[in-house]
């Protein structure tokens, strides 16, 4: 096993790497990227391009249409053709069934070794891949491997690299004060024995990765932003838009998480406090976020 601080400075020394690569790939990542699609036409097509402006490009990107409904399905086709043929493909679910179902769709359709996912409305940096992969290939004990995400308008810059890049081992405990693996974050082995519970459209997520981590495989995260919300996750719409249905969620994921074994119950008390904690905070700063966006609109 390597130790985080060795892990670390392997990452680092990507950075000479990536300035000589620039943006064009010249190699293919051995991943597979997932893409949920749920009524997703006017913001597809910008989630794609940051997967094909990666320095290093995955070997296949699967759009699974989550039985939409409208024109989202022709869109994913109109953009698979934009792109070499093979390399998008478009998978159609036959019912409406949720993200964790398009995701373990995806998943049980992906040809590469590696899985990564992407949210339709999300985007990615550009060395994004580069830096995960090139982690991975340094210590090839990591079995997810994860990073920060930002808030920032669509079509915006990417934000600079900090340096130095380090990546650090995960403990063996679940994180009581953030989320530590944001979905489009991640990148996992394929034939890891888990999948998300198709059950849930709320904390899915969550208590897939609180499942990999607790079951001892081993987690890391870079210490960098590589990749956007192009809207706030919590307190602005859509599902996690729902702060009371999501803590409601995270209360029930922690309890599955007891009754597997993977929480103790002194854990479980701590996580639901803490949890509670979190989302009381979560409930006055939208409030406050709302406050002001009418305020300004009322003095317009």
């Amino acid at each position: 096993m390597h130790s985080s601080e060795a892990t670390g400075r392997r990452a680092a020394s990507v950075v000479g790497a990536i300035r000589r690569a620039g943006n064009k790939p010249r190699h293919v990542a051995p991943v597979t990227v997932v893409v949920p699609c749920f009524r997703c036409a006017h913001t597809i097509e910008q989630a794609v391009i940051s997967v094909a402006n990666q320095s290093l490009r995955p070997a296949e990107v699967l759009l699974v249409d989550d039985r939409s409904g409208d024109d989202t399905l022709a869109n994913l086709m109109h953009v698979a053709r934009a792109y070499p043929p093979g390399w998008v493909k478009v998978l159609a679910m036959p019912e409406n069934r949720g993200p964790s179902a398009a995701r373990n769709c995806g998943w049980a359709h992906a040809s590469q070794p590696w899985i990564a996912f992407l949210d339709a409305d999300d985007s990615w940096h550009p060395h994004k891949l580069w830096l995960q992969m090139q982690t991975l290939q340094d210590d090839p004990h990591i079995d997810l491997i994860a990073h920060d995400m930002n808030v920032q308008p669509r079509g915006t810059p990417a934000l600079a690299l900090r340096y130095p890049v380090r990546c650090r081992i995960s403990p063996r405990r679940l994180s009581l004060f953030r989320s530590s693996f944001p979905t489009a974050s991640v990148v996992l082995r394929r034939d890891l024995p888990f999948r998300f519970d198709e059950s849930r459209r709320r904390a899915e997520d969550f208590l897939l990765w609180a499942q990999i981590l607790l079951s001892g495989y081993r987690c890391a995260r870079l210490n960098q932003v590589l990749a956007s919300w192009h809207k706030p996750p919590y307190g602005a719409g859509g599902l996690s838009g729902d702060l009371k249905a999501m803590y409601q969620a995270a209360v029930e994921v922690r309890g599955v998480l007891h009754q597997q074994g993977l929480l103790s119950t002194g854990q479980l008390y701590a996580a639901h406090t803490i949890g509670f904690a979190r989302y009381l905070r979560r409930c006055v700063l939208t409030s406050v976020r709302y406050g002001i966006a009418a305020a300004q609109a009322d003095s317009r």
